[in-house]
């Protein structure tokens, strides 16, 4: 049976802080990726004015004949407006803004240097809406077929309903499984005047193209609702799902409006060791802040103007990559410029990362952008210790605060991830003295 898949878990539709982070050094080693998280959907939203273009990634994992989407939509599509995207595009957006591990190594204390580390570093959707097809005449439930396309390996279908009820019993009788729950949330997109975007594979044209996964689909519309339906995704969803916005817009940072936005905690000093174990401490880390913001907030975890990072945990995307993620203001396909300084292009990149389900977040997301443009990015930081055998007196002074440091390296990781201390400190082989009795 066909399986009804709603917007995030992406689309799967069926649809402590640094405020400012100055020019660093030091060498990437890890970087938490939206691999490290089961149900993980990815959006990209490219905003400017009442422009929108929406690319969807999702994380269906099944026989392709089972999968379907069904997407609230604030108007009827034309064949024109939707494309489908190129995952590896997202991943490349992933690479780029995801948080990351970095690490130092102190120089010898006794010969100081001046520096002190080395740094290691389309489908153009364009802005131009088109008008909607005349529509086909109701049937006797009240929903009525806007518009059909083969696209890719997608069969779509534009809908507009007059009732939750009938739209339900349409998409039951058309193979499409609803789950209990779904007429609620379906009447009130209905009363907002909204479409549904439904699409499943064609297999024959699947077969044809010869890709094994699905790939992502692009939509582009004008609407002054600057938005994300998430609430049909939760109706059939088991626990809790993950889902990763890149809001690439011409003004600066993005936010939402109806939910908390705040910045992970970053730039912390942590145990050496966390190295090997990075995925397992971001994990536990988001955990944690999950927590303690009750499971209602929506988290920044990185914002960068585009045209410049300092350093690049991968390269900025090219004005041709973008524009085939839909930055319909960008013209030409040369690579954007890195700067050494402020400023930048005009595409600004806001990532943000919600943890989600029906009980902690009962409206669908609604976002803003802001002039805000300071670069923001989760980073988390490892400090090698210099192991010479010079004798002076700064070699002196910095072997006695290595005892400190790492006491205070072993809290922020407690604190951090709610991981037992004691077993943090073992690990870092800290003995069981306190550490202010060897300084004082």
């Amino acid at each position: 049976m066909k399986r009804l898949l709603a917007l995030t878990s992406l689309v799967v539709l069926i649809w402590w802080s640094a405020d400012t982070l100055s020019a660093f050094c030091g060498f990437y080693v890890c970087k938490a990726d939206t691999r490290l998280f089961n149900k993980a959907s990815q959006v990209v939203l490219v905003r400017d004015d009442d422009k929108t273009v929406l690319t969807m990634a999702n994380d269906f994992k099944g026989d392709p004949k089972e999968f379907a989407i069904v997407i609230p939509v604030p108007a009827v599509l034309e064949r024109g407006q939707i494309h489908i995207g190129d995952k590896a595009l997202l991943d490349h957006l992933d690479a780029y803004s995801a948080p990351r591990l970095v690490e130092y190594f102190d120089e010898n204390p006794c010969t100081p240097s001046r520096t002190r580390d080395t740094i290691a570093a389309g489908v153009g959707v364009g802005g131009a809406l088109l008008k909607a097809p005349a529509p086909r005449s109701l049937d006797t439930l009240g929903v009525r077929i806007e518009a059909s396309y083969t696209i890719g390996e997608y069969d779509i279908l534009i809908l507009s309903a007059q009732e939750s009820g009938g739209l339900e019993t349409w998409l039951r009788r058309s193979g499409y499984q609803i789950p209990s729950g779904a007429s609620a949330v379906l009447a009130s997109y209905i009363r907002q005047g909204m479409k549904f975007f439904v699409a499943r594979v064609n297999l024959k044209e699947q077969a044809k193209l010869g890709f094994t996964f699905l790939r992502p689909i692009q939509v582009a519309y004008e609407s002054p609702k600057f938005m994300l339906p998430i609430r049909l995704g939760m109706v059939n969803a088991a626990g809790p799902q993950e889902l990763f916005v890149y809001a690439l817009t011409r003004r600066g940072r993005v936010e939402a409006t109806n939910y908390r936005t705040v910045k992970l905690p970053t730039g912390m000093d942590l145990p050496v060791y966390v190295k090997q174990e990075f995925p397992a401490f971001y994990r536990a880390m988001f955990d944690q802040q999950v927590r303690l913001n009750r499971m209602e907030t929506v988290f920044t975890e990185y914002a960068w103007d585009m045209g410049w990072c300092d350093p690049c945990a991968a390269e900025p995307m090219s004005a041709s990559e973008l524009g085939q993620l839909g930055v319909f203001w960008l013209g030409g396909g040369a690579a954007l410029p890195q700067r050494a300084g402020s400023g930048g292009s005009n595409v600004f990149i806001t990532r943000l990362h919600v943890r989600y389900d029906a009980a902690h977040f009962p409206e669908d997301l609604v976002f803003q952008q802001t002039a805000d443009r300071t670069n923001f990015q989760g980073r988390y930081v490892l400090r090698h210790p210099w192991t010479g055998t010079e004798s002076c007196d700064a070699a002196a002074s910095y072997r006695s605060a290595l005892a400190m440091r790492a006491e205070l390296e072993a809290q922020s990781l407690a604190d951090l991830t709610g991981w037992n201390i004691t077993d943090i400190r073992g690990r870092m082989n800290i003995v069981a003295t306190k550490w202010w009795q060897r300084i004082w």
